[in-house]
């Protein structure tokens, strides 16, 4: 009998090999929760009089031409510009339309949802978006959750929930302000609405995962398609939009600036997440960054801390052992 000796990696080789790897995938979603924990800051941050000075959709915009542009370099530099070559067919490259269709419908949902609803119920009631998108996660793409699974996403769900609700003023107003506060209200028409708005939201991470995944193709080429229709979509969007009477670039500052290449690094960060992890690491990313952005306008803007701001850092934590253990 002949035998042949094991020719693959020796364990040291390969524990390195991982290691390296945990280590890199560490650093991006450290990155990546660090750009979205510090979203909301820098928004502050630009504000003048109380008021953001630039048109929020032209920035959309901006963010996505960014990605595209980051993309198209991308695919130059790896050389994959041969997959250029050749004209592609539009039953090929028409499903990438779908994500921006999807954000573009949600971002309209959000200002829509104002009317029926005050700002504070709608960041409750947003992280129901955990649950869709765990939902459509098995329904969709056929993944068999543990029990321990899902308690874990629905204590981070919780978590969200807690973080938003602790964060609320729920005094009553002193009656020379009762007329300037608004008052949390809901109505069921806005239910309605906040319960679509997750659920596109769920789909429509769900779809691009499926998607990137389907298709064998480079990455840096997927992203180009994806944002193409993001630019031609939300430009449009923007273009045919009365609603601001502020020119596109107009209130621009650096700052600005700093929330675009942030927003568009994000954006192609979590595409490498979605295309070689998990959508659901997507939805810790998220629930870690709102702890950031706490943490963050604490030390930049001077807002207080809640004393129950341990209790969802904790809930968050117990949920990543319970879900990845």
């Amino acid at each position: 009998m002949i035998v042949i000796d094991n020719v693959g990696p020796s364990p040291p080789a390969r524990i390195k090999r991982q290691l390296v790897k945990r280590i890199r995938w560490g650093f991006l979603l450290g990155l990546m929760v660090l750009i979205y924990g510090s979203h909301a800051p820098l928004i502050t941050l630009t504000k003048v009089d109380g008021k953001v000075p630039f048109n929020p959709s032209s920035c959309v915009v901006m963010i996505e031409l960014a990605k595209l542009l980051i993309s198209l370099m991308t695919l130059v530099l790896t050389g994959g510009t041969s997959n250029l070559c050749a004209f592609p067919r539009l039953a090929f490259v028409a499903p990438y339309a779908v994500p921006a269709i999807l954000y573009a419908l949600n971002n309209n949902l959000v200002v829509l949802m104002q009317a029926y609803m005050d700002p504070s119920s709608f960041q409750v009631l947003s992280n129901l978006k955990i649950a869709s998108t765990a939902l459509l996660y098995s329904l969709c793409l056929g993944k068999r959750f543990r029990p321990a699974q899902w308690l874990g996403l629905g204590l981070l769900m919780f978590a969200g929930v807690f973080h938003s609700y602790s964060n609320l003023d729920l005094e009553e107003p002193e009656k020379g302000e009762a007329e300037e506060v608004e008052r949390l209200h809901i109505t069921a028409w806005g239910l309605f609405l906040v319960l679509v708005y997750c659920c596109v939201s769920g789909l429509a991470a769900v779809y691009t995962e499926g998607i990137l995944k389907s298709q064998q193709l480079p990455l840096s080429l997927q992203n180009l398609y994806l944002y193409i229709f993001g630019v031609v979509i939300n430009g449009l969007s923007s273009f045919s939009s009365a609603a601001s009477d502020k020119g596109f670039l107009e209130g621009y500052s650096w700052v600005v600036w700093v929330i675009i290449a942030g927003q568009a690094a994000n954006g192609l960060l979590m595409s490498v997440v979605l295309k070689h992890g998990s959508g659901i690491t997507r939805l810790f990313v998220i629930s870690c960054s709102m702890l950031v952005n706490a943490l963050l306008s604490w030390s930049t803007l001077g807002l207080q801390l809640t004393a129950l701001f341990p209790v969802p850092v904790a809930m968050i934590g117990l949920a990543a052992y319970l879900y990845y253990r």
